[in-house]
């Protein structure tokens, strides 16, 4: 049966030249399924990994815009419905010059295990553009997420497919976006999630996606007998995400001491843990430029390392929150020369394949991502909940049950990985406990 996974990976790679972000995720989900397919020949003959790693539906169009000068600009759209086997097709849309098929199948492939693990109804998808939201004018932002709605408006809808925020779509352009859809569709549904409090958002959802992570993290400590209180933590990225994570850290007693961007990282020894600094995160990711420097001109204490990355400081617990594949083989293996115990992915696919077998083979534990950084997506069902109930839930009421559903999380890719690998593997377990869910629903809907 292990035959069948290995063909299956090697006839995606061939079918989709050229995309290693997807090529690696599919290897990683597809290898740690292996036990799964021995006791389910039945998965084989229904050619049911065959349908999972291809997109029921791809689309791909050209946005066409005016910047403020005049002047024409062509940008390509995308969006990648995968799999709509527990429900309406949900995930981000991602605006960056570093977009295109391969990033956002590997996307809309993670988002099916993902969304699984919720325990909620909806499937897995994923979209974007190549624009670069960077350096524009709100009203150029403005013109293009308009252009862009009005090719994907006729491919979505609230019981169809969901898009949210992802990298370079934060609330303004989810404002944008939706009002272009109402204004076609002639309807108020809830077609995005992400959207603004005064029309239909849900409260917690900004922070959700770093306290999901955190409240993550802290199940993994307890699971090995430690707590998060008192714990020295070092993350990466400085957007949303990390914001999000730097306020739950400090609620729960932790002491976070980095931030980074592109530009290197901060460590800042008294504690990333104030009002003040932690809102000069939001700052930056509010200046529109790739850069962390700033805050150690604000802060005198805190050093700034220019180039590099914050995987060298000594800390309890490592949180990437910044992007895809930032932590790489030269990374793990500093990890596990230092002693690290605990590595908890923020980011969408943080570690390479090579990174993760190394960190685990060192015996460090490896909180997912497609578990870990949950809590967005969840908090994201939470309103469209709330939109089709025609109702509104309290800040205390989404908190409650955005942190049942990360322990639930954790609860499954860990009785998962020890059903299947008799030991504590997350990395499996997430992939093995969001796969079966799936697998289920498809063998019961037929060839579909």
């Amino acid at each position: 049966m292990s035959n069948y996974v290995e063909r299956v990976i090697a006839q995606c790679i061939k079918n989709n030249p050229g995309e290693t972000e997807f090529h690696q995720t599919v290897e990683e989900v597809l290898s740690s399924l292996k036990p799964v397919m021995e006791q389910h020949p039945e998965y084989e003959a229904a050619g049911l990994l065959e349908r999972l790693v291809e997109p029921e539906r791809g689309v791909t169009f050209r946005v066409v815009w005016t910047d403020d000068a005049g002047k024409v600009h062509v940008n390509k759209g995308y969006r990648y419905q995968f799999n709509s086997a527990i429900g309406p097709y949900k995930g981000g849309l991602r605006f960056a010059p570093s977009v295109y098929p391969g990033i956002i199948k590997f996307l809309g492939f993670e988002q099916i295990f993902k969304n699984s693990l919720t325990g909620l109804p909806i499937g897995g998808g994923k979209g974007g553009s190549d624009f670069d939201p960077n350096g524009k004018s709100d009203a150029e932002i403005m013109r293009f997420c308009q252009a862009f709605m009005t090719e994907l408006y006729r491919h979505i809808g609230s019981e169809t497919d969901v898009p949210a925020g992802d990298l370079g779509v934060g609330a303004r352009e989810i404002g944008y976006m939706y009002g272009q859809y109402k204004r076609i569709v002639n309807r108020f549904e809830g077609v995005l999630t992400g959207k603004g409090l005064s029309y239909g958002g849900c409260l917690g959802r900004t922070e959700a996606t770093g306290f999901g992570i955190v409240w993550y993290a802290e199940e993994m400590l307890k699971a090995n007998g430690e707590n998060l209180k008192d714990k020295t933590v070092a993350i990466s990225g400085f957007g949303n995400v990390s914001w999000g994570t730097a306020i739950k850290l400090r609620d729960l007693g932790a002491k976070l001491i980095t931030i980074s961007g592109p530009d290197g990282y901060i460590l800042d020894e008294a504690g990333i843990n104030t009002d003040e600094k932690i809102a000069c995160l939001l700052e930056l990711r509010g200046s529109g430029k790739n850069v962390c420097a700033p805050y150690a001109d604000k802060f005198p204490g805190a050093k700034f390392f220019p180039g590099e990355k914050p995987w060298g400081v000594q800390a309890d617990l490592y949180i990437p929150c910044a992007t895809q594949n930032e932590i790489h083989k030269e990374d793990a293996e500093t990890f596990v020369k230092n002693g690290v115990k605990f590595v908890c992915e923020g980011s969408n696919m943080s570690s390479t394949n090579e990174a993760i077998k190394i960190m685990q083979e060192g015996g460090i534990i490896v909180g997912p991502s497609k578990a870990a950084n949950a809590g967005g997506v969840a908090t994201s069902c939470i309103e469209m909940g709330q939109n089709a109930g025609h109702t509104v839930f309290t800040t205390e009421q989404v908190y409650e049950q955005l942190h049942n559903i990360m322990v639930g999380i954790h609860k499954a890719c860990a009785e998962a990985s020890q059903k299947y690998y008799d030991k504590y593997d997350l990395v499996a377990g997430a992939n093995i406990a969001g796969f079966q869910k799936v697998a289920d629903a498809m063998m019961s809907q037929g060839l579909v």
